[in-house]
């Protein structure tokens, strides 16, 4: 959670949705569409900033540069892992059909799985994306997609269809005056939208693999990076159901992995091609896992932010997510709990005044009632909306209200007392606390004789359902051993 506030609450936003991000290509159109038929007929690369000099859409990539880096924690520094993936991209650009495009690779700041591309070779991958690959061959998958992205202009088709959407939708709202066939005509755009942003990752899978074949890589490594990425999402999804789809645009991932699996075999059985896993796995060992800590950590059950100085805890039941505007924990029956914070007004001197002040929709002004949490004014309240009702807990710390809001379809049994355990659970951070708030790393290790699934996954630490992430963070299936002296990496603090 950011240091940020809020004015409002959506109810809707209490429904966590945990998954994996899709990768993305950033571009604008007009800026590309205006320099991508100038491009430099001069073939004799001299050094990687002459050529990329060259390129036409190369500004594209060095505007949009900054932004990415904003966006997604800035850049992760580690001289291992940046000469690792130099090597993996170099390999690549070798068999490409572009031996004008000069690529660079950046590993971002963030804890989720996720990849970019900008115009003009600039390549991005999350170092949780990093922490999944198992071997140089899969994130050389995940890279020679994102460079078929750029090499198929994707960026320009993409962008251009989404001004098409735009223009469809001030049509659909200035023209059509019925609201009913307004809806229709404009859903009938987006999913248009979507369907041709699929057809970008189908085509981007299917050219990265032939890259990654010719490359000598495992061409294999792309299906099997995407089931890695699918069971990473069933462990981080609150519900565990193994949800596969990565978003609306993107094509389903069983779909994916049968479609890659049909492109590796064009070269050959599995086990073609090199997989290069104890180099890869030598540049992974301490890197950070998870949450940073600048903008708050989650361990096991426990959300603590050291820069605000507070800390509070869910039920073993409840699975907590930490996003930009708010921390999310959601449980059994379709439970939720958002807590956020906002700057107080002027004017509210109590939380209870706080409560009343016509933020909550459906209060029930006759349940607000007064407390002190670890020693802070606080108050509580339920409300009802809709079909759901709510628990509302408010804590004045340091000028701002935090806030504790949990939701439960109606149906619920009395929710107060499991939002009275997670608001009170809240307390000022110690400096021994902040002190001992260290990022979680990898660790890599040998398994020795007698190691097995279960003894290695009680050795993580600060981490929910240890055993699940331990098999997706090794690619390891349901019911797949160990072998004594193979290697797989641990989550320690």
């Amino acid at each position: 959670m950011r240091h940020k506030s809020k004015s409002s609450i959506n109810w809707l936003c209490l429904l966590a949705c945990f998954g994996l991000s899709a990768c993305q290509i950033l571009s604008s159109a007009d800026q590309i569409a205006a320099t991508v038929d100038a491009t430099d007929q001069n073939k004799t690369p001299i050094s990687f900033d002459s050529v990329r000099a060259k390129d036409p859409q190369s500004r594209i990539g060095a505007k949009g540069h900054p932004k990415v880096l904003s966006a997604n924690g800035g850049a992760y520094e580690s001289q291992q892992l940046d000469e690792l993936l130099a090597v993996i991209v170099g390999r690549l650009v070798t068999h490409t059909n572009e031996p004008d495009r000069a690529y660079d690779i950046t590993v971002l700041d963030s804890p989720s799985v996720n990849a970019f591309a900008l115009p003009g070779g600039y390549l991005y991958v999350t170092r949780g994306l990093l922490a999944l690959a198992n071997d140089a061959s899969e994130v050389a998958a995940v890279l020679a997609h994102e460079m078929a992205h750029v090499s198929s202009n994707h960026g320009v088709l993409r962008s251009r269809q989404a001004k098409a959407v735009d223009i469809a939708d001030r049509v659909t709202s200035e023209v059509v005056t019925n609201p009913i066939v307004a809806k229709v005509a404009k859903a009938s755009t987006e999913k248009r939208l979507a369907t041709f942003s699929k057809k970008q990752e189908l085509q981007a899978d299917a050219v990265g693999i032939k890259l990654l074949g010719e490359a000598g890589y495992d061409p294999f490594a792309a299906a099997r990076f995407l089931e890695a990425m699918e069971q990473y999402a069933a462990w981080g999804s609150a519900s565990n159901n193994g949800a596969s789809d990565m978003s609306s645009s993107h094509p389903s991932t069983p779909r994916r992995i049968e479609l890659a699996r049909r492109h590796a075999r064009l070269f050959g059985p599995e086990g073609t091609g090199e997989r290069k896993q104890a180099r890869y796995l030598d540049g992974l060992d301490g890197l950070i896992f998870g949450d940073q800590g600048g903008d708050g950590v989650i361990r096991g059950k426990t959300f603590s932010h050291a820069r605000l100085g507070v800390t509070f805890s869910v039920p073993e039941q409840y699975d907590l997510i930490n996003r930009d505007d708010a921390v999310l924990a959601s449980g059994p029956n379709e439970t939720a709990i958002r807590f956020d914070a906002e700057k107080k007004g002027l004017g509210l001197t109590t939380p209870a005044n706080y409560l009343k002040s016509g933020w909550v929709n459906g209060l029930i002004e006759s349940s607000v009632k007064s407390m002190k949490i670890d020693g802070l004014a606080a108050a509580s309240a339920e409300a009802v909306a809709g079909d759901w009702k709510f628990a509302v807990t408010v804590i004045d710390f340091q000028r701002r209200y935090y806030r504790f809001i949990m939701a439960a379809p109606k149906s619920t049994p009395n929710i107060v007392p499991i939002s009275a355990a997670v608001s009170g659970s809240f307390r000022k951070m110690t400096a021994a606390d902040k002190a001992a708030l260290k990022p979680l790393r990898l660790k890599v290790i040998d398994v020795r004789p007698g190691d097995t699934v279960a003894s290695l996954s009680r050795q993580m630490q600060g981490v929910s359902r240890q055993t699940g992430l331990f098999r997706s963070l090794n690619g390891l299936t349901r019911g797949q051993q160990l072998v004594a002296g193979s290697r797989v990496k641990l989550v320690v603090n």
